[in-house]
This record gives structure tokens, C-alpha cells and sequence, in this order.
């Protein structure tokens, strides 16, 4: 009942805005659009410079189907998009900066909070090894061609005889009533042409939680290898969306039904499947992992969380091992998963900084907190939880708890009283011996001006052991008792005060 609804508000949001059809045309309705104003200022600048100007692609899409308004809108047109932007520019303001790419044929123009971009209508043709066109120009029609989707090839006239029509050759605004990606010609020709746009209907079907069509996801399945022509850059782009969107498991799966998956990221291709030995079995990790994206995607936006979700069993495959007597283990696999996650982001082309060594912390720390739950945690474990989490201490609670996938309410309410219990004695821990984030109450300086030292290795054994002594409860989080416990570890290597 939920998809009819669906459909139905769908089809009511379009008709709302579309009004006027005279011998089968049809108006947008562009009186309450926060942007007239702008509209209309482009209109009377291409109709005094004889050119033909269209709104296109995804804002169209979005206007049609009265989701958030876009702050990027592009504007075609059949003849200069440079000059069209130049002659624009010039009308809003005379020193309005015009940012032209020439190599492209195209200008953009920062007005307000809006991205405006002008580009000359062109035609398309692909060599076999690249994804760069050979570009001639065209007309509205032939640029309508070259566009990845129904949905994406829909345009509003903005030229002074017809303005707000919608020029929509392929039927897109049925395809999105129907909530269905087709491709505007045949649906192999246009992966191979561009192999970029099978992950993007791939997005798309994520973040719209729209349908591929039959024949188009098959294509998709043919044509899977020419992705590796496009930049793993471009690839990664997609998948964040991906990642991004509300139910991130739509777009992963469709990534492994394809084949994509297996080219783009086989490490998670090599969790799926289940073995059974001595009549033992053990789950399969992939489809466990794509419930726990999902379920840490209702409570976090973080996108490199997520991606810890992702990842966080990505060490299972090679750690994989069954043990007579004990069964399937997956003995260190979140120490190895974590080792992973470098070499990972390295081939993935995503940031070698902060926010890698973060996913590699929360892989590595991913059962910690479950280990807690199930032993009588001590307060020296609690302490090296909070030590080695620091400032992400919430964060990894919040992966731990989506990690919890049984569909057994009693099991699932047993683990979250657990989690709340340990999480208590967290915060009494924290308050108490203040390790969070720790800094040690004594300095290395202090340290060598208590024995004149200079500086050496009996430093750091000293600090060390200072934060080993605090973190197993042995002294307190204070500058007295360190300073104490300092001395008296100073005598042991043969220093004095």
C-alpha cells in the first residue's frame, strides 16, 4: 500500500505543477518559483542576443517531483553558453565574476546561493577506451539524447514564446510517476558510452528509491567491466551518495547484483556466502553488513561512520578458521580489518587523513564494547575502552548497537539493557578517573627537572608507566600520586631525586 501512496502523491505533486496542456504541450508552472525573478532576466537576455536558453536536468527533476529546490541549476543553450553567461553576468550586476571553462564549453556564475551553469547544446560520440566525448554542437533535442536518464532529460523553455514549457521527448515525467530509471536511447550503448552513469543509476535508485528498469539493470549487468575506464575519484563520488542515502542497502545491493561491487570493492564481495562444516554454519557477513549500514543510517549522518559500518567485519573473510570443539572464529579480525582499512582507502582514492584513521579506529574497537557486555567488565577494561576511544566514545556505542541484527526481540532487548548498563558504569568510570581524551597529570619535563635528567628513553618508560598504573587503577588521575608513583619507579631504574 506504502508504493501506491507513494505514486499517488507523486503524480499529484507533478500535476500541481503542471498546468495549460494545448495540443498535447505541456507548462510548468513557474509563477510561485522562488527564482522567476532570475528566469525571467535570462529570458530577456537570450531573446536580446537571439539565443535559446532551457533549464535542464536535475533541478527539472526536482521541481517536478517538489523535493528541496537545488542551489545548482544548468541552463542550455543552442548556441554560445559562454556568451549567454557572460551576457547574464552583466545584467544581474557589471562586476559580476564569470568563471569560463573554455576546454568545455561552458561558464558558471556564483549568484546569491545559487550555482548557475551555461553550456551550448552539443551532440556525442565515445571511443572505446574513455568516457571524454568527441563534442560538436547540437540542438535541444541532441542534447536531450546524450543525457543518462528520462528523468534527467526533461527541460523547461525559457525562450519568450514558449516559456515554461516543458520539452520532454523520452516521457520523463512518466517514468518518474511510475518512479522508474530508463535511459533516453539504448540502455547498453549508453553504459558503454558512459560507464559513470551505472553507478548513477545506481544512486539514484537509492537516493530516489526509484525501480531500474528491467532491460536498463541488465545492461548495467553486461556492461559492468567498462567501469574500470572511469577514476576511482568519479566511482567514489556516486557511492557516498550511495553511502548518503536513507537506506544506503538498496544501492549496495544493486552494486553486488551487477557485478560492480565485485570490481569496485571484492574485499566485501569475499564476506558473502555461508559454509557449514560438521553441520556448523556461520552467517553470511555481507548481507550482516548491509543491515548494520542500514541500521546505523537511522541514527547518524556521519558519513565516515557509515563507513565503518561498512567496514567493521571487512577482516572476517581472511580470519575465517573452524576449530574442532569450538566452531567457526574469526579470531582478529577487527585488528586485521582495521589494517585493512588504509590500503582500502589507498585504492579507493578517499582521504589518507583524519577521517581514515578514524574508520580504522572504530573497525579496530567495533566488538570492544560487546566484549564488555558479555564479561563482567572490570573498571581497569572500562578504562582502556575510554583511553583508546577518547572523543569517539559515543560514536562507537552507536556502531556497536548496529551491529545488532538478530531479528529475536528477546535477545535484541537483553543486548540493549546491557549496552545501557555498561554505559552507566562508563560514565562513573569517566567522572571518577577522568581518562577520556587522557592527559597525563604529570609532564616529561616535570619528570626530568625531578631527577635533572636530559632527555631520554627512561622519559618515555616512566610516562608510560605512569598511564598503565592509571589506567589499571593502581594510582589515581592526579598530579600527588603520580608524582609519588614516579619516585618510587625512578629508584627501581637506579635514578634518585
Amino acid at each position: 500500500m506504502s508504493e501506491v501512496r507513494n505514486c499517488e502523491n507523486q503524480t499529484s505533486s507533478i500535476q500541481h505543477l503542471t498546468s495549460n496542456i494545448h495540443h498535447k504541450k505541456m507548462f510548468i508552472n513557474l509563477s510561485q518559483n522562488q527564482n522567476l525573478k532570475l528566469f525571467k532576466i535570462i529570458s530577456e537576455v537570450a531573446a536580446a542576443n537571439n539565443q535559446s536558453v532551457y533549464i535542464v536536468g536535475g533541478y527539472v527533476r526536482d521541481l517536478l517531483m517538489k523535493r528541496k529546490a537545488s542551489t545548482d541549476i544548468d541552463f542550455v543553450t543552442e548556441q554560445s553558453g559562454i556568451e549567454l553567461a557572460q551576457n547574464v553576468g552583466k545584467e544581474i550586476d557589471p562586476k559580476m565574476k564569470v568563471s569560463v571553462f573554455k576546454t568545455y564549453g561552458t561558464a558558471m556564475i556564483r549568484y546569491k546561493d545559487l550555482e548557475l551553469e551555461f553550456v551550448g547544446a552539443r551532440k556525442e560520440s565515445y571511443t572505446e577506451d574513455s568516457r571524454k566525448p568527441e563534442v560538436e554542437g547540437g540542438t535541444i533535442e541532441d542534447d536531450q539524447k546524450r543525457r543518462d536518464f528520462t528523468i534527467n532529460a526533461m527541460a523547461i523553455s525559457l525562450n519568450k514564446d514558449n516559456f515554461g514549457e516543458l520539452i520532454d521527448p523520452f516521457d520523463g515525467i512518466g517514468d518518474l510517476q511510475k518512479e522508474i530509471l530508463k535511459t533516453p536511447l539504448e540502455p547498453s550503448q549508453t553504459y558503454s558510452d558512459d560507464p559513470l552513469r551505472m553507478m548513477r543509476a545506481i544512486r539514484f535508485a537509492s537516493t530516489l528509491n526509484f525501480i531500474i528498469e528491467e532491460s536498463s539493470l541488465n545492461a548495467i549487468r553486461q556492461e559492468a567491466e567498462r567501469i574500470k575506464i572511469v577514476s576511482m575519484e568519479r566511482i567514489m563520488v556516486e557511492f557516498n551518495k550511495i553511502m548518503l542515502s536513507k537506506k544506503p542497502s538498496v544501492g549496495l545491493k544493486l552494486m553486488e547484483e551487477t557485478g560492480l561491487m565485485k570490481l569496485i570493492i571484492p574485499e566485501l564481495i569475499d564476506l558473502k556466502g555461508v559454509e557449514e562444516v560438521e553441520g556448523q554454519t556461520h552467517k553470511d557477513n555481507f548481507y550482516h553488513t548491509l543491515e548494520v549500514v542500514d541500521n546505523i543510517s537511522e541514527n547518524t549522518d556521519n558519513l565516515w561512520l557509515r563507513w565503518a559500518a561498512l567496514l567493521h567485519d571487512i577482516g572476517k573473510a581472511p580470519t575465517k578458521k573452524f576449530v574442532d570443539g569450538t566452531g567457526w572464529t574469526f579470531h582478529g579480525h577487527e585488528f586485521l580489518g582495521s589494517k585493512m582499512v588504509k590500503s582500502l582507502f589507498q585504492k579507493l582514492k578517499l582521504p589518507l587523513n583524519a577521517d581514515m584513521k578514524y574508520v580504522q579506529k572504530m573497525v579496530k574497537l567495533s566488538s570492544r564494547p560487546i566484549a564488555l557486555i558479555t564479561d563482567d567488565a572490570s573498571d581497569s577494561a572500562l578504562r582502556r575502552l575510554l583511553f583508546d576511544a577518547g572523543e569517539d566514545m559515543e560514536d562507537l556505542f552507536t556502531l556497536c548497537k548496529a551491529d545488532i541484527t538478530t531479528k529475536n526481540s528477546r535477545k535484541q532487548d537483553k543486548f540493549k539493557k546491557n549496552f545501557q548498563y555498561v554505559a552507566v558504569k562508563i560514565k562513573e568510570v569517566e567522572e571518577k578517573d577522568q581518562v577520556r581524551n587522557f592527559q597525563p597529570p604529570i609532564s616529561g619535563e616535570e619528570i626530568m627537572e625531578m631527577f635533572n635528567l636530559k632527555p631520554g628513553r627512561e622519559i618515555g618508560i616512566l610516562k608510560e608507566k605512569v598511564k598503565e598504573a592509571i589506567l589499571e587503577g593502581e594510582i589515581l588521575n592526579e598530579k600527588e600520586d603520580a608524582r609519588k608513583f614516579v619516585i618510587a619507579e625512578g629508584e627501581k631504574l637506579g635514578l634518585s631525586i
